[in-house]
């Protein structure tokens, strides 16, 4: 029967060729994605094709100040103008 210490030494050994297996054909898929690029005239764009992020979408205005023309959409840490007031008589209809 294999003894714990014999299992971790196997894993340890393991884990070594895994390591160089990974680097050796990570190295080759290099190689071909570079020959490929430069045979056929690739871009970085056309390789990594980017767009920017969308925008996050703005969310409505829930809450209006008639008094300084200020809105509040109800998230986050309420604003002075609206603290500790009831808000119903800022809502926006």
């Amino acid at each position: 029967m294999t003894t714990y210490a014999d299992l971790l030494a196997q894993k340890e050994s393991l884990d070594k060729q895994i390591e160089i297996a990974r680097k050796a054909e990570a190295a080759r898929a290099l190689a071909s994605v570079r020959e490929m690029v430069q045979e056929f005239g690739f871009t970085a764009q056309q390789v990594f094709p980017w767009t920017p992020e969308e925008q996050k979408k703005r969310v409505a205005a829930k809450y209006y100040d008639p008094s300084s023309g200020a809105t509040w959409t109800g998230r986050g840490k309420p604003p002075k103008w609206i603290e500790g007031k009831d808000r119903d008589q800022f809502l926006i209809l």
